[in-house]
């Protein structure tokens, strides 16, 4: 059994402790913390048992197990370990987001991790009452396929979704029977090839999988300070309570001043983001002259053409547009006005980091370029832990038979 170093386990304290907090308990500094963290210099062995006694093991143990498909840097794991589940197995190929995610999570000796979901034997996934997956929308075809034996299932489930990432999805669906799922998709993908997408898949995890399916386009500005629409599909397999209508949805939609750096020094500076006694933004993230040109130019041509295309500016009382995996490229969806004269901004990565929702504690260990592209394709996690809080009653194992059908 893999032995956790004091630094694996100083990982798991910090999901769940500030670095201030560690500091007190352990009579240290935070900026030593923060060093230790950071492999700046080695934790000293001797802490374990300390950081080991303040570790929360409750949520850990969690009231009910789930698996986590196509997890990118983990925002549904975190939504759906807030409120009290356990993740038991993560899928995510690429290279640059397993190093986040385990940058985050650690190691356990209890969960499992691959990397190609396509290469795992569904029966080999351990048994789980939830899964979730943000599963990639591939175009789906649904002729010209004649075999008929996918799962041992008399129709064409396999037939019509072979070739798409769903597929795996859907295959481990059949073999496990978890109590329920949560799907998440791009909106688009209810209008894909004229609504074919979005029927396959209805007909799938409804006729061919049998569970009780409820789909919907959600908003994620109530949450964070952006407009985000997304599809979510949530089945369970029999009764269950739950509604998208019972969402705990926040009345006061945030601005980007909530996100935004302050630049005053009432935050620590963090490099490579910010520097300097007062926290200020680097420069870096300034967009050049030639970019800053050319982004007007774009704009004023499609605005005389009567087209909407353009660079979206903000402000502190604004809401941005849709954070894209694209935003590596010139940030244009996003930037930030620094005042008349003074070219806008990108954002930084803390800053998409808190646009996704995500705990000022969540470390991005990746470039720029990386860490735009792993918030562009991540999920809003106050708006999936709304999500998940409204699926427990109809996951727990005393609710299975609930009076209350839908």
């Amino acid at each position: 059994m893999h032995q956790k170093s004091s630094h694996e386990m100083l990982l798991e304290l910090r999901r769940q402790k500030s670095h201030r907090e560690i500091a007190e308990m352990l009579c240290v500094n935070e900026r030593t913390v923060r060093r230790w963290e950071n492999h700046e210099s080695a934790c000293p062995g001797y802490l374990g048992d300390a950081i080991r006694m303040h570790i929360d093991t409750t949520p850990r143990g969690g009231t009910f197990r789930f698996v986590d498909l196509f997890a990118g840097i983990g925002g549904t794991r975190l939504a759906f370990e807030q409120v009290g589940g356990r993740c038991v197995f993560t899928s995510e190929w690429d290279g640059h987001a397993q190093q986040t995610y385990a940058a985050n999570f650690g190691h356990s000796d209890d969960h499992e991790f691959a990397d190609d979901i396509k290469a795992v034997d569904e029966e080999e996934v351990p048994d789980h009452d939830v899964l979730l997956a943000g599963f990639p929308c591939q175009p789906f075809s649904i002729a010209g396929v004649s075999k008929k034996n996918a799962l041992g299932r008399p129709h064409g489930f396999q037939d019509v979704t072979q070739g798409t990432l769903f597929f795996d999805v859907a295959r481990i669906i059949a073999a496990k029977r978890p109590r329920a799922f949560m799907l998440e998709n791009v909106k688009n993908l209810v209008s894909h090839d004229g609504g074919n997408t979005f029927r396959v898949i209805m007909h799938t995890l409804e006729k061919e999988l049998g569970y009780k399916v409820v789909p919907k386009v959600l908003d994620a500005s109530p949450f964070v300070p952006q407009g985000r629409r997304r599809i979510i599909f949530v089945g369970f397999d029999g009764n269950h309570s739950f509604k998208f209508e019972n969402l705990k949805i926040p009345t006061d939609s945030p601005r980007m001043s909530r996100i935004l750096h302050p630049e005053d020094g009432t935050e620590q500076p963090e490099t490579p983001y910010t520097e300097g006694p007062l926290a200020r933004v680097a420069d870096k993230y300034t967009l050049t002259p030639r970019l800053w040109a050319y982004l007007q130019d774009y704009a004023a041509k499609h605005r005389k053409a009567g087209n909407g295309f353009g660079f979206g500016l903000v402000g502190p009382d604004d809401v941005a547009r849709t954070l894209s995996a694209r935003y590596y490229k010139d940030g244009s969806e996003i930037l930030v006005d620094r005042g008349e004269g003074k070219r806008p901004r990108r954002l930084t990565p803390r800053e998409c980091a808190r646009l996704m929702g995500f705990p000022e504690e969540y470390r991005i260990p990746v470039s720029d370029t990386q860490a735009y592209r792993q918030f562009g394709n991540s999920l809003v996690v106050p708006l999936i832990r709304a999500v998940a809080e409204q699926m427990v009653p109809s996951i727990l194992p005393a609710n299975e038979r609930l009076s209350e059908a839908v």
